[in-house]
């Protein structure tokens, strides 16, 4: 549980990060980020492994690329769900949707599976 809870944490931070670096991609107030972060979250865990097995041949052409179109789906899903969540298009969501995914990826470097912070430690041996 609270592997999810991180997880919604990041994307709300994402979809922030994105909905000031993309024109065309809008949230408007507080509570919206929350629910479209929690709802992304859903979204993602419910509907996209559907989605990427249907779709699964034209990720195999498009060496992967096309997981990007489906994350945008994913947004647009979230945004047609929520009234305070605007998407102008297509790119925009496409974009907004790589923001996310960037964020979450990187974010994933300190975060395990089960939703602790994860860091390496390294000793050094002695040489005899």
């Amino acid at each position: 549980m609270p592997g999810f809870v991180l997880r919604m944490v990041l994307n709300i931070l994402g979809l922030w990060l994105a909905d000031h670096l993309i024109d065309g991609m809008e949230i408007r107030g507080a509570s919206t980020f929350v629910v479209a972060g929690v709802l992304l979250g859903a979204v993602n865990a419910l509907v996209r492994p559907i989605l990427l097995i249907l779709t699964f041949p034209f990720t195999i052409v498009t060496l992967g690329f096309f997981v990007l179109v489906v994350n945008a789906a994913m947004l647009g899903l979230v945004a047609s769900l929520l009234g305070g969540f605007y998407l102008a298009g297509f790119w925009p969501a496409f974009f907004g949707a790589a923001v996310v995914s960037l964020t979450s990826w990187a974010a994933s470097f300190f975060v395990g599976p089960r939703g602790s912070f994860e860091y390496l430690v390294i000793e050094e041996r002695e040489r005899s």
